[in-house]
């Protein structure tokens, strides 16, 4: 079941956590994955998409971008791009007929079908934090370099909260694995440990291949099965401005041939890696995506792919980079337009620039996640956990994070908004009249337990009653959550063939050496 972590009992095995917990730790939202009942907000005119559509355009056109991937330059070279150095040029005209060709939605079903999204339409899902290097937790007080064990943690988060709905990236680095075989650990941890759609890093051809072998293996599926429908995706960054790197077009390609999710996000920092303005800074970015897009189309046309955004900017005092600022919000909402445009699913992210989980850090994810709500946004990279623009994990972070995807989730209920008679109330209104209150009235007690949201962290009692039980702050509070759900965690269900066969398959790469590396 979906929140079955938090129901254990007293005594050995499964059997004694469930007695040793007794009860929910939380009493969560169940997984319902929303749908965005909400226009857009749209900033841009007709003549502001045009006029970013025809920035894009020309930059692909006139100045064109760095393939730096000989096979994929040779792709789009033999499918009539032009060819200079390192650099390709194609008309407006190619562009749009190679993109029109990919769906505007696609679903993922990971190995527990029951955990399947949809990407795109009016479809919202949010994602773990993905990749930082480094970990802070309330109780050590300190950033540290990632651990397995830490990885482990933040993964048994990310299976035991409803409203993530897929395991992204790895959700902290385990810096203590080596980088050769790091990939076949985090692969073997993430499919034990949770049951949601997973990710590839595309880093190298083995970390890809062993990476959709394991998803395969893991839902005991034939090869055939695997590449007939997606279960699983990759997310490539260009190297902006104006260029796609070696691995990453590798694993993009690779994914493309056996019909995988596959989702571009430029990483376009305004004032440094991408124009000062936000609409030239968007306009790089489109034209950094679609090329990726265009690309797999070519070598399967209706391969699953949605551009992302992760335009910002810097703080031009320091050049440290910023998010959660009113152009990062404002740079969400005119790529989604520009998704809508090209009739593809739109990723983006939660995210901040605040190194600890404090007043900033909720603010400016808030405003990036809302800006995800605002610009329909279809998946949205880094929902919770994410701290120091990246650098940082947080269990603390990860749980205070889950609380607003909640408030999300219950804000897009249609419920909230029907304006049925019993909604309407007027015997309501007119058995309580203007004396009285509504407080014990029928029509209250039979909707009070459902009636409004219930927090799970938040806490509503006035200041005495909050200082009586402790004073106890939200970070916190968080704390304590996060190590009561680790403690009492149980996995999803798996096969014990299956895990045999995925440990037999990490065992054997192991020995083989795994991914090259640098070092």
């Amino acid at each position: 079941m979906a929140d079955g972590a938090a129901r254990k009992t007293r005594g050995g095995g499964r059997a004694g956590a469930r007695a040793r917990r007794g009860a929910a730790v939380i009493e969560q939202m169940p997984w319902n994955p929303p749908v965005n009942i909400d226009r857009p907000t749209e900033p841009l005119s007709e003549e502001g998409v045009e006029a970013i559509h025809d920035g894009a355009m020309r930059i692909l056109e006139e100045i064109g971008i760095e393939v730096l991937n000989t096979e994929a330059y040779g792709i789009l070279k033999k499918a009539g791009c032009t060819a200079s150095g390192d650099n390709i040029r194609m008309d407006r005209d190619f562009v749009m007929e190679w993109i029109g060709k990919a769906p505007s939605e696609f679903v993922l079903t990971p190995r527990n079908p029951d955990r399947k999204i949809t990407i795109g339409g009016r479809n919202l899902v949010f994602g773990n934090v993905s990749s930082p290097p480094n970990y802070w937790d309330l109780g050590l007080g300190r950033k540290v370099p990632g651990t397995r064990e830490m990885c482990r943690d933040l993964l048994r988060l990310t299976q035991y909260f409803n409203c993530i709905h897929f395991a992204g990236g790895y959700p902290v680095e385990p810096v203590d694995v080596h980088a050769s075989v790091r990939h076949l650990d985090v692969l073997y941890d993430k499919l034990t440990l949770t049951d949601k759609v997973m990710h590839a890093y595309s880093l190298g051809t083995e970390r890809v291949e062993d990476v959709m072998e394991m998803v395969r293996i893991a839902g005991g599926l034939s090869h055939d099965e695997f590449d007939a429908s997606p279960h699983m995706y990759t997310n490539i960054n260009s190297t902006s401005p104006l260029k796609h790197d070696i691995p990453m077009l590798d694993g993009w390609m690779r994914l493309a041939r056996r019909g995988q999710g596959l989702v571009v996000t430029p990483f376009t920092l305004a004032g440094a890696m991408a124009p000062v303005t936000m609409a030239g800074a968007v306009a790089q970015s489109i034209a950094e995506a679609l090329i990726a897009v265009v690309l797999a189309q070519i070598i399967r046309p209706g391969c699953p792919c949605a551009i992302g955004t992760f335009t910002s900017n810097v703080d031009m005092k320091s050049g440290a980079p910023a998010f959660g600022t009113p152009e990062y919000m404002r740079a969400t909402q005119m790529t989604g337009q520009m998704a809508r445009f090209y009739n593809l699913p739109l990723r983006s992210s939660g995210v901040c620039a605040a190194n600890v989980p404090d007043g900033q850090a909720m603010w400016e994810t808030s405003n990036s996640l809302w800006a995800a709500v605002q610009s329909g946004t279809n998946m949205v990279y880094h929902a919770a956990g994410w701290l120091e623009g990246g650098l940082i994990a947080s269990p603390e972070k990860f749980v205070m994070d889950c609380e607003v995807l909640q408030h999300i989730q219950r804000y897009m209920d249609p419920a909230i908004c029907a304006t049925g008679p019993d909604e309407i109330a007027l015997d309501a209104i007119k058995s309580v009249g203007n004396q009285g209150h509504f407080f014990g009235i029928e029509h209250t007690q039979e909707r009070y337990t459902t009636a409004f949201y219930q927090p799970f962290l938040s806490d509503w009692r006035n200041y005495e009653g909050w200082e009586v039980a402790g004073g106890v702050w939200t970070a916190e509070r968080a704390h304590h959550m996060f190590k009561e759900i680790v403690t009492s965690f149980e996995p999803p269900a798996m096969d014990d063939a299956i895990r045999d066969e995925l440990a037999d398959f990490v065992a054997r790469r192991k020995a083989e050496g795994g991914a090259p590396t640098d070092f």
